[in-house]
């Protein structure tokens, strides 16, 4: 106790004169002004911490009243307006699904079609586009294709096509097939025992819910602002996550081999966190984030790390005993790995609309479910976003798995990493373009110093090629699948790229147009929120049923395909 007495005596002493301050700045005040100060300084506290403390950041909040307060300028605001219809007329016309469309049906027929007219108007409309997926020149999008496949699909479907697992005690069988599903991943991904999951739409929803259910632990947690650590080159699926549940997202920067910084994560590590996360690989440029590394400041701060395999999970899980073995390993073997989302309907080759998220143990899975105890209708209790879901998507997912078995993946498997692997080797040869890092499993990222990259992409789409486009930094991508792999399809590409980038080259100032222009206007653009603006042109074209009457072609190409 003498040890600690004379800092009593300095604390003391500090105390009194702050006290002494502050009761000198307060002689003469009446009590009704103590309190009515005491009062505001509260609330513009609380203000204060309100406006600082958003998930969105200040920085981008500030960013976007500027612009917001420099559209309504009156000669300003009205050049950012033309120019932005000018680039929303570019995207109308560069919509390829829209041209060429001269009716809707836009109501009811009075008399229902018979079946053979409804089977001919269907198979009018499943041959509309120029893009032929089954010749193998889509970057993802279908994975299999296989026609045998798709004959057991459609006859599962058929028995399933009224079921709903909303309701086990009428479909039990369905409630199986789900949970074998899940079974079936967990011991894929090497769960222990009590590793666990559920089956959703497709990789968003995976996603969205591990991020809900991270949320909510962290509200159990004490944490009233939960943050999730992501990746630049995440996908959006965790943006949207962010702005559907309230959570801030912060991006972590990537290192020079396009792989998450794992010091610059360790420092956004704070009291906030709710959840880490790593890609498996990620979706622009298909690297492997360092996820063991992660994992382990996932340990030493208890925070639970989530690993997106939405793209490739079913690939990575075979690549070992496919003879591709991985250089660091990424499921639940993986110490602090606490969730994982794989979408069956990609690498898995199963229909569109399945997925699975599977968390490490049952104490995270339990808040990702929704339950209202108090419904005038009944308990009602969903384990994922939708409430009734379709069967017969559930059971032609269990029948693929089932259907392809272990050694149909290993074998699949082995024919798209050798198919990426000869295009990534024979792709570098190409003085003009480069790869992105180093990619391990299907996704290759064409960028180039010389040329607008994007004009690659017009040449290649006139050829017939559908690749992704890319931002931040400008690439295109070739998700590698099944449809690759048939003979011709890989040396075809290369010559399609060797001949595009001969013409490019013949005339490097050549202005870029169509999609390609329009991605590159998008980059340079510092407000944002017009980028978003632009983007509903897009979205309000999905749900179009207006006749286009002009037509626009691609520059940098002969004609658009």
């Amino acid at each position: 106790m003498d040890a600690i007495t004379p800092y009593k005596e300095i604390l003391q002493m500090y105390w009194e004169k702050v006290t002494g301050f502050v009761n000198a700045r307060c002689d003469g005040l009446e009590p009704w002004q103590l309190i009515g100060l005491t009062f505001s300084s509260t609330l513009a506290s609380v203000w204060l911490h309100g406006f600082l403390c958003q998930p969105e950041s200040l920085t981008s909040r500030t960013k976007k009243q500027f612009f917001k307060l420099l559209r309504k300028m009156p000669f300003v605001g009205a050049i950012i307006q033309k120019k932005i219809d000018e680039a929303l007329n570019d995207v109308t016309s560069s919509l390829s699904f829209l041209k060429d469309e001269r009716e809707y049906i836009k109501a009811l027929p009075e008399q229902g079609m018979s079946q053979p007219e409804v089977l001919q108007k269907m198979k009018e409309y499943s041959s509309k586009g120029d893009v032929r997926w089954q010749d193998g020149k889509v970057s993802g999008t279908v994975y299999s294709g296989e026609e045998k496949l798709t004959h057991l699909l459609v006859k599962v479907y058929e028995e399933f096509a009224w079921s709903n697992p909303l309701h086990p005690d009428i479909f039990p069988g369905l409630r199986k097939m789900e949970a074998e599903v899940v079974r079936i991943a967990c011991t894929l991904f090497h769960g222990g025992p009590k590793s666990c999951g559920a089956m959703t739409s497709g990789g968003t929803e995976s996603i969205l819910m591990a991020c809900k259910a991270y949320r909510d632990l962290a509200y159990e947690r004490g944490i009233k602002q939960p943050e999730m650590l992501v990746p630049v080159s995440a996908h959006a699926a965790f943006d949207k996550a962010a702005h559907y549940f309230g959570m801030k997202l912060i991006q972590i920067p990537l290192t020079k081999a396009m792989e998450v910084d794992v010091q610059a994560m360790k420092r956004a590590i704070s009291r906030n966190t709710a959840m880490l996360v790593c890609s498996a690989p990620q979706f622009p440029h298909g690297i492997m984030d360092p996820i063991e590394e992660v994992a382990e400041l996932a340990v030493k701060y208890k925070i639970p790390f989530h690993v997106d395999a939405c793209l490739g999970g079913f690939l990575i899980a075979f690549m070992d005993k496919a003879g591709f073995p991985l250089k660091r390993p990424f499921d639940f073997r993986v110490e602090g790995v606490t969730s994982i989302s794989a979408d069956t309907h990609k690498y898995g080759y199963a229909p569109k609309g399945s997925s699975v998220v599977l968390y490490s143990d049952k104490e995270y899975r339990k808040y990702q479910f929704f339950i209202a105890p108090d419904w005038q209708g009944g308990i009602y209790a969903s384990p994922s976003v939708a409430g009734s879901r379709p069967g017969g998507i559930i059971a032609a997912c269990w029948a693929t798995l089932l259907h392809i078995g272990e050694s149909g993946y290993v074998e699949a498997t082995r024919r798209i990493i050798k198919t990426a692997r000869f295009l990534e080797s024979e792709l570098r040869k190409i003085d003009s373009i480069f790869i992105f890092g180093k990619p391990e499993v299907s996704v290759l990222s064409i960028g180039s110093d010389t040329f607008d990259i994007y004009r690659l992409s017009n040449f290649l789409a006139a050829k017939g090629w559908n690749l992704n486009v890319l931002q931040f930094p400008p690439s295109i991508h070739l998700c590698i699948t099944q449809l690759h792999t048939k003979p011709g399809v890989a040396e075809q590409f290369l010559k399609d790229v060797r001949d595009s980038i001969q013409d490019i080259m013949k005339d490097l100032n050549a202005k870029t147009t169509g999609m390609g222009a329009i991605y590159g206007m998008a980059q340079s653009v510092p407000d944002r929120s017009l980028v978003a603006e632009i983007s509903q042109a897009y979205l309000d074209g999905l749900y179009s049923t207006d006749v286009l009457s002009t037509e626009k072609h691609m520059n940098g190409s002969p004609s658009h395909h």
